[in-house]
């Protein structure tokens, strides 16, 4: 007799089979029918949520999703907190077969190099003394996109030049989180190092043991972010857990739902992340000084081309190191020559607003903003103008536009009908003699003349 994993339930009403409990081979309650639905009915079903208007348009709806999209960002936490404003981030990007799937539209690969381009775009943005750096995993190996820099320009373009390749092959986990050490081992003590990877694959082809290469990562202080296309995998948790080990997990480790989920997800790394304590390992690290040299050369134009210090082209314009008087191309940067950090007076005024962030914008009734602007003189802090009054509704009818008179014509040929009243009769089919051809029927012939004969309502 074959052994049953249930047991067997006599013959009994339904109500007595919906509350019936299937008991399992280990002594656990199967959950019957009556609960799983329920648990489906507690999904929530977004298209439910989607109104049409009178004529049957969505363009309320899709208005009021963009404004809920737009109040969620700007009531943005505004707790001062230690932020790093001098970041080192490299960016690990999965080129491997998995990229092909066509869950997020037009496909993961596009998707996430549009998506790419438009985070280099907000990070140069945010943090504009930082440096970034782009990696990719295609065919078991890393390859390099993008050297570390701060110009988005050149990220960028590397990023477009992808678009004629086609992801192929295995990811390789270990030798990416390798080569991202390497190109931040050298980053200086007072930026952070990062790492950020899109992980589109469910595995990863990796030479040797990938848990030794974590542990470098944790020694070099390296912290890491995953943002995942397919599903969790169990080593990016790992590798999350141990690099980030002051920090909640979900914070560091989400899986994209949707494509507007996934650009969330991205350009939530553009702001810099929360700088926490670390032990000093000595009494002269805990007594350190932590001022840094910046250099603030002015632009320069040469007559005639030189070389720059930086790419080595000829070029007529460029800045001088305050040090060394080398020439750059571009700012912010590092002196290739003294290694000297240039920049300019506004990138650094745009990194501190990280660390003071402004107060949320807070929405009052009209009678309290007027109340208030009476009674304490309010002023903008900015430009030191009084606030508006209260708009008045529009109670004056807009004027209608006269209609111009359109005389009557006739088309009949014979004195009988010319003397009766003209109908027009709009939508007619024109008559088809014996020949074949379409003729002009009388209709046509009265819209042709009344196109003609209206006056223009502007000329008078």
């Amino acid at each position: 007799m074959v052994e049953s994993d249930q047991e067997y339930a006599p013959d009994a009403s339904d109500d007595d089979i919906d509350n019936h409990q299937v008991s399992t081979r280990e002594g656990g309650v199967r959950p019957s029918k009556h609960k799983s639905d329920d648990a489906w009915n507690q999904i929530r079903r977004t298209w439910e949520d989607v109104e049409e208007a009178d004529d049957g348009s969505i363009a309320q709806t899709i208005a009021d999703l963009l404004q809920q999209g737009k109040r969620k960002r700007t009531l943005k936490d505004t707790t001062p907190l230690q932020r790093g404003i001098i970041r080192h981030l490299i960016l690990i990007v999965d080129l491997s077969a998995a990229m092909t799937e066509k869950d997020l539209r037009p496909t993961r690969y596009l998707l996430t190099i549009r998506y790419c381009e438009e985070f280099v775009t907000e990070f140069f943005e945010q943090n504009p003394i930082s440096q970034l750096g782009i990696l990719g995993m295609r065919d078991g190996l890393a390859v390099r996109v993008s050297d570390m820099s701060g110009n988005p320009t050149d990220h960028i373009s590397n990023l477009q030049a992808l678009r004629k390749d086609d992801p192929k092959g295995q990811p390789s986990l270990q030798n990416a989180l390798d080569m991202a050490r390497a190109a931040l081992f050298h980053a200086p003590s007072h930026g952070t190092r990062e790492i950020l990877l899109l992980f589109g694959s469910l595995l990863s082809s990796d030479p040797g043991d990938i848990h030794t290469t974590i542990a470098s990562l944790v020694a070099s202080h390296i912290n890491t972010t995953v943002i995942g296309l397919s599903a969790q995998v169990a080593i990016c948790l790992t590798l999350v857990k141990r690099t980030n080990p002051q920090s909640n997990p979900q914070k560091h480790y989400n899986v994209a739902l949707d494509e507007v989920n996934y650009r969330e997800l991205i350009m939530r790394l553009a702001t810099p992340p929360e700088a926490h304590t670390q032990q000093a390992t000595s009494v002269e690290e805990s007594n350190a000084s932590s001022l840094l040299m910046m250099g603030f050369p002015s632009r320069v134009t040469d007559p005639k081309p030189s070389l720059c210090a930086c790419h080595s082209r000829p070029t007529t314009g460029g800045y001088l190191c305050s040090r060394c008087s080398s020439k750059v191309c571009s700012l912010p940067t590092t002196c290739p020559a003294c290694s000297l950090t240039l920049i300019l007076s506004t990138h650094l005024a745009r990194s501190y607003h990280h660390l003071f962030p402004l107060q949320n914008w807070k929405t009052v009734s009209w009678s309290r903003a007027t109340s208030a602007a009476h009674s304490h003189k309010m002023l903008c802090f900015g430009c030191q103008t009084p606030f508006p009054s209260k708009p008045s509704p529009a109670t004056k009818e807009v004027p209608k536009r006269k209609v111009p008179t359109i005389p009557a014509f006739s088309t009949a040929r014979n004195a009988e009908s010319a003397s009766t009243e003209p109908s027009m009769t709009f939508g007619k089919r024109p008559e088809v003699d014996s020949t074949g051809h379409r003729g002009r029927n009388e209709d046509q012939t009265t819209l042709a003349v009344m196109a003609v004969m209206i006056p223009c309502p502007r000329r008078k």
